[in-house]
């Protein structure tokens, strides 16, 4: 039903899946794994998939870029692996893709920024998430936070676990803004108990949950905004890319 509240388009949800142009409109001779590993990692996708011989098993080609999607044999069971856009709209367009076209268990990972005192390289699991975005409100109606799936969460966790490495819960604040996290903002979300920022959990967790898709994210800390008034790039989580992918992989698996 498509609700307007006469005020802010943005809030103006409407809970029909079927929209004039769907995710699979090209019909493209495509079908893809269950599982699938969607992350932010750079190129390590592209470096996995190479030292692999994994299969292209199909492409999402946008303007600026061709995003290709391999499959793997992981753990006996064929896996999709696919690097994802920076952008909560980039990255739920081509989630919705995915989903489309077979996927129904998600993995991702990227980096964050800690709003408290975390480690540089510090892996977190995301269990709701402040909407600032735009995108996910075409998800899901509207609401301050949305919680991601306690499947997907455990799954996380138990690849954490695994290594004997932290299962730390945190609430993320996923932003559009990226150079408008002021200070009074930063301030205000800490307060809301956020512990750090990205760029779109919010609005992947929502695209799943209305696809009737499970996803879970890993998040691994890069820069710092603890204190306002020295900001620190620190080394933006590089060291985090690869074994965040073989996480994922062991994630996935456990869905």
């Amino acid at each position: 039903m498509y609700e307007q509240d006469g005020c802010f388009p943005l809030f103006e949800f409407d809970d029909d899946r079927d929209a004039v142009l769907a995710p699979d409109h090209e019909k493209l001779a495509v079908t893809l794994p269950e599982k699938a590993v969607f992350a932010f990692l750079g190129e390590e996708i592209d470096r996995f998939a190479a030292a692999h011989s994994c299969r292209r098993a199909a492409e999402f080609v946008s303007v600026t870029k061709v995003f290709p999607v391999y499959t793997a044999c992981i753990g006996g069971e064929e896996v999709a692996l696919c690097q994802a856009p920076v952008g909560a709209a980039a990255a739920a367009q081509l989630l919705d893709w995915l989903i489309a076209y077979g996927v129904r268990k998600i993995i991702s990972a990227g980096t964050c920024g800690a709003l408290c005192d975390f480690p540089e390289n510090t892996f977190l699991v995301p269990v709701r998430a402040l909407r600032d975005e735009g995108t996910s409100y075409h998800y899901a109606p509207p609401s301050r936070f949305i919680e991601l799936d306690a499947e997907g969460c455990r799954a996380v966790r138990a690849a954490l676990a695994a290594h004997g490495l932290p299962c730390t819960d945190v609430v993320t604040w996923t932003t559009d803004g990226v150079f408008r996290e002021t200070r009074a903002k930063v301030q205000r979300r800490k307060d809301e108990g956020c512990a750090v920022v990205e760029m779109e959990c919010s609005a992947l967790a929502a695209c799943a949950r209305l696809r009737g898709a499970v996803f879970g994210m890993l998040l691994f800390t890069a820069d710092t905004l603890a204190d306002p008034e020295r900001y620190d790039a620190r080394s933006w989580g590089e060291d985090s890319f690869s074994p965040a992918l073989s996480l994922c992989l062991e994630a996935v698996h456990l869905l």
